[in-house]
């Protein structure tokens, strides 16, 4: 769902802010759209009450990315307002004009895979930033994988 749609109360406002915050404070020439997701029959399959959407956008093409565009997607574990604070995980995946080239999951071992991956220091740069994100929605970080995912670098492409 689009974060603007989520911002409904004050902590999960804050969320947002600090999401965006996170985002640019690594890539400072990305801009944000807070309703990524138009309100149509094509994209209404996408239309996840429990996640929170943002996209984020780049002049140009991003290089160091690999896309133009990263959509952002906070996995909640239900339409809750009890505990606002709880999310499941991360999804990143980077666009651009011949559509999505990568992915990434915090679920697991926060790997990138695709067709065209970021370059290892963005792709460092979106994991610190999605680990950040846990620690503001207070995800308390167990598994193994998880906990520290500066030491994982994997990169899968489509053919391995």
């Amino acid at each position: 769902m689009n974060a603007m749609e989520q911002a409904n109360i004050i902590e999960r406002i804050s969320q947002i802010g600090a999401v965006v915050n996170l985002f640019k404070s690594q890539f400072p020439d990305s801009s944000v759209n807070l309703s990524p997701w138009v309100k149509d029959e094509n994209t209404a399959k996408f239309d996840d009450p429990d996640s929170i959407d943002f996209a984020f956008h780049f002049p140009r093409r991003s290089f160091v990315c690999q896309s133009q565009t990263i959509l952002m997607q906070i996995r909640l574990p239900g339409t809750t307002i009890a505990n606002p604070q709880r999310v499941i995980g991360v999804e990143l995946s980077g666009h651009d004009y011949m559509g999505q080239q990568w992915r990434f999951a915090t679920a697991g071992r926060w790997e990138f895979w695709g067709t065209v991956l970021p370059l290892p220091d963005a792709e460092q740069k979106l994991r610190q930033i999605c680990l950040q994100i846990l620690q503001v929605f207070n995800l308390v970080i167990k598994s193994g994988a998880t906990e520290n995912p500066q030491a994982i670098t994997p990169r899968k492409t489509k053919a391995g």
